[in-house]
């Protein structure tokens, strides 16, 4: 694990992303609530937060964080046909929430995938990225051509 206690505190922020494509009937059983094990979307930003919380457990070496916020937003895509997860990680600390806000996505998209492989095995999960981080020594980055 690296040493950050002689870091300053500063605020931290971290923005992903994952994708979800399926059948377009999928994506239509999802918007209608048509599912049996309920509302998908709300059990992914569940999931997807309580992952973040978990990140040091989970990653080797990753410190325990103290985070300020961490939220999971899913959008229909009718054009991949499916969904897209955007995740936001934020603290004041020593360190970055980049992993934290992978993992809410990743996870978000894998519990989407648990709750309708059902209907459909053939999804897949996919474009886990990171967008943008801010704070620390290495400053701001944003992945080109995403928007502020």
């Amino acid at each position: 694990m690296v040493d950050v206690g002689g870091k300053p505190e500063t605020e931290r922020r971290a923005r992903a992303e994952a994708r979800v494509v399926m059948a377009p009937a999928t994506l239509a059983a999802i918007r209608d609530g048509a599912l049996p094990k309920g509302d998908v979307l709300a059990v992914a930003r569940l999931a997807g937060v309580m992952a973040a919380k978990r990140t040091h457990e989970l990653i080797p070496l990753c410190h325990p964080l103290s985070l300020s916020f961490i939220g999971v937003e899913i959008e229909p895509d009718d054009a991949l046909p499916g969904l897209r997860l955007t995740s936001e990680a934020r603290l004041v600390g020593r360190t970055g929430v980049e992993m934290e806000a992978l993992l809410a996505a990743s996870v978000a998209a894998l519990t989407i995938y648990d709750m309708c492989k059902a209907i459909d095995r053939g999804m897949e999960v996919t474009g886990v990225r990171l967008l943008e981080k801010a704070g620390g020594a290495s400053g701001h980055w944003r992945r080109e051509g995403e928007e502020p």
